[in-house]
C-alpha cells in the first residue's frame, strides 16, 4: 500500500495520530469481521449492558461526509451492543435542542459537534450536569475540554489549513480562493485561516450559500470569470468539489480544483486528474472512536487523548493514492 503524506505539525499531534494509524489501517476489516460475527450469532461482540449513545451533528441534508461519519459509528455500535441514535440540524439553536431531547431520553451517552460551539454551550453543560458523558467529535476541538467533554476526535483544522497551504506551495499555485458554505462555521474559518498561514500566493475569502448548490456553482463561476488570475479553488466539502469543476468549466477557468474530504466522486475526479489534491480527516474512524470511547469509559473509566484532541487528520490524498482508496469510498468507509 502506498504510503500517505500528512501533515502534523505538532509532536503531541503526531503521538497521537500515530497511535491510531493502526486503527485506520486495520480497523475497518475488524469491525466488519466483528459485525459479521455478532450478526452469526445473533448478538453484539461484547457481553456489557445494552446502553444508547446518541449522536448530534451540525450536518445539513443529503452530505455524503456524515453518511461516513454514521457508518463508522454504527459499526462501532454493533460490536459495543450499543443502541445508536442519529439526529442532525444544521441550524445551531435547533442542533441545542436534539441535545436537549437526548438529555430528556436520559441517554447513556452523547457524541456532538461543536461547529457554532456559542449555541451549543449550554446545552453541552446540561448533559454533563445530568451525568451524561460527553465526546465531541469532527469541530469544537479548541472549545472540548472547557464544555466538559471527555475528549475530541477530528483533525485540527488551523494544521489542516496549513497543510493545504503547503500543498498549494509545492504545486506553484499562486492565487486561491477558499470556498466558505456555511457562515459562522469556525472549523471553516480555522481552515481557510489556515491556508493564509502557510501560503506564500494570495487567498480570498469566497462566501457562498451552500444549501444551493446551483448558487454555488454561480458564485464561483463568476469569480473565476472576474479574475482570471485564480489558479487554485479549495473546497470545504467533498459535495462542493464536482460543483466547482462545473463552475471552473463554466468560466473557462484553468484553475485546478482542490477540496477538503473524500467521497466516491473525489476519489474519481482525484484518480482521472479532474481534482488536484484532497485533505481527508477520516470521517468513519471519527465516528468509530466516538462510540469506541464512550463504550470503553462506560465500561473502563477509560480516556483517551490526556486532555488533548484525538487526531484523525489531516492526510493529503492525490491521484497516486485515489485508486486505492476508490473501493473503500464506494463502500462508504473512507
Amino acid at each position: 500500500m502506498a504510503r500517505f503524506r500528512t501533515w502534523v505539525g505538532i509532536a503531541v499531534a503526531g503521538a497521537l495520530t500515530l497511535s491510531l494509524a493502526g486503527c485506520s489501517s486495520t480497523g475497518g476489516k475488524r469491525a466488519e469481521d466483528a459485525r459479521k460475527a455478532a450478526a452469526a450469532r445473533g448478538g453484539a461482540a461484547v457481553t456489557t449492558p445494552r446502553w444508547t449513545f446518541a449522536m448530534i451533528t451540525h450536518s445539513g441534508d443529503g452530505d455524503t461526509f456524515w453518511d461516513i461519519v454514521q457508518s463508522g459509528a454504527k459499526e462501532a455500535a454493533a460490536k459495543d451492543n450499543i443502541n445508536f441514535l442519529y439526529s442532525h440540524d444544521d441550524e445551531a439553536q435547533q442542533q441545542a435542542q436534539l441535545v436537549d431531547a437526548a438529555i430528556d431520553k436520559k441517554v447513556d451517552g452523547i457524541i456532538v459537534t461543536l461547529a457554532k460551539p456559542d449555541a451549543m454551550k449550554a446545552a453541552v453543560a446540561r448533559a454533563v450536569e445530568a451525568g451524561i458523558p460527553v465526546v465531541t467529535v469532527n469541530s469544537g476541538s479548541e472549545e472540548s475540554k472547557d464544555f466538559g467533554a471527555l475528549t475530541h476526535i477530528g483533525q485540527d483544522e488551523t494544521i489542516a489549513g496549513q497543510a493545504v497551504g503547503e500543498e498549494l506551495n509545492e504545486r506553484g499555485r499562486k492565487k486561491a480562493v477558499c470556498v466558505l458554505h456555511e457562515q459562522g462555521n469556525v472549523g471553516h474559518e480555522q481552515r481557510c485561516a489556515g491556508v493564509k498561514e502557510t501560503f506564500e500566493g494570495d487567498v480570498q475569502n469566497l462566501y457562498v450559500n451552500g444549501t444551493s448548490m446551483p448558487d454555488v456553482q454561480s458564485a464561483i463561476e463568476a469569480k473565476l470569470q472576474a479574475d482570471k488570475s485564480v489558479d487554485a479553488v479549495v473546497t470545504l466539502g467533498a459535495p462542493y468539489a464536482d460543483t466547482a469543476v462545473k463552475a471552473k468549466q463554466g468560466a473557462s477557468s484553468d484553475a485546478e480544483i482542490d477540496t477538503f474530504d473524500l467521497n466516491a466522486k473525489v476519489a474519481a475526479g482525484l484518480k482521472d486528474g479532474t481534482l488536484g489534491f484532497a485533505v481527508d480527516q477520516q470521517p468513519y474512524l471519527q465516528g468509530y472512536q466516538a462510540v469506541d470511547l464512550l463504550w470503553l469509559y462506560k465500561y473502563n473509566a477509560d480516556v483517551l487523548g490526556g486532555g488533548k484532541p484525538v487526531l484523525t487528520g489531516p492526510q493529503i490524498i492525490t491521484e497516486d493514492q485515489a485508486a486505492e482508496l476508490e473501493e473503500y469510498t464506494k463502500r462508504g468507509t473512507r
